[in-house]
């Protein structure tokens, strides 16, 4: 029979042909139809009508052209965007945004990572925060209008829930606050894991006190790090103040362990931790560079 079979090129092909078939079809076809093959967190949620129009506008822009949504398992890339992803996350992105190309730097954890005054300033002028950055200004959004019957339709066409409340309200939003929104939802699927803290070190002493050349250091880390929010020289925009005496809204000067501190861990109001990303010398060298702009104001 099989010999048979192999002196008939045409019906040997036939049947190699519906094997291969019946064999895709039971390896990848069908299990895309079951459930398991379609995970979804537990925390995750479908897109409000804001932030699908936001998803719809970040698409139109081609912002995918340039930033990947997608952490891969390496620890490089862990290390420097977060929890790498899983595949429950993207349960409702139709079509995901994974992207291949990162001219710009990954998105997939940027979700919280920072207030919405620094995504509204960062469109306006990325340059602003990134002085080599190439990413277009997207201020102009700003006089962008949101169409409630089109989302109404794309909510509909997705599935997710919405109510005539919050189609009322779209007219009120701007095409900018919708990609913030968007922004700020990105990732938020994935517990964020615990961040690097430190113990308490109010009484702590800068070890790079007598150091002269240790504030010129701290500027050069302030200048990539903290400039966007703190402003020139930390006299304030996006985060508060830093030459004065209020920390935390609290008037008062504080130890240079406890700045230290607030850098290493961040705050509950949008400031994240630096522990994670900076070593100790550089935090301490911030301090030093804080300190010396408090003088010079003084």
């Amino acid at each position: 029979m099989a010999g048979e079979l192999y002196r008939r090129p045409i019906m040997f092909a036939v049947v190699a042909t519906v094997v291969i078939l019946i064999g895709t079809i039971v390896t990848m076809f069908f299990p895309m139809f079951t459930e398991g093959m379609h995970p979804r967190l537990e925390n995750l949620k479908p897109y409000t009508a804001l932030q699908l129009a936001g998803k719809d506008i970040y698409m139109r822009e081609g912002c995918n052209n340039c930033h990947t949504q997608t952490v891969r398992p390496l620890r490089t890339e862990v290390m420097r965007y977060g929890e790498y992803s899983k595949a429950g996350e993207f349960a409702f992105d139709r079509p995901f945004l994974w992207g291949s190309k990162r001219t710009g730097p990954d998105l997939a954890r940027i979700g919280g990572k920072y207030p919405d005054a620094w995504h509204y300033k960062h469109f306006e002028n990325p340059q602003a925060f990134f002085a080599q950055s190439n990413m277009p200004k997207y201020g102009w959004l700003q006089s962008g209008k949101l169409d409630p019957a089109a989302m109404e339709a794309h909510m509909k066409v997705n599935g997710f829930p919405y109510t005539q409340e919050e189609m009322a309200d779209l007219p009120s939003k701007t095409e900018l606050d919708a990609l913030v929104a968007y922004m700020q939802v990105i990732g938020t699927g994935v517990k964020k894991a615990v961040p690097v803290t430190v113990a308490a070190m109010a009484e702590e002493k800068n070890p790079l006190a007598g150091d002269p050349n240790a504030h010129e250091r701290g500027e050069k880390v302030y200048e990539k790090e903290c400039e966007a929010c703190h402003g020139d020289d930390g006299r304030g925009g996006i985060g508060p103040r830093l030459t004065d005496d209020i920390w935390l809204n609290k008037e008062g000067d504080i130890s240079d362990g406890r700045i230290y501190e607030i850098i290493a861990n961040g705050t509950a109001n949008g400031m994240p931790p630096y522990a994670g990303q900076l070593d100790k010398d550089k935090i301490w060298s911030l301090v030093s560079y804080i300190r010396h702009e408090q003088h010079k104001t003084k």
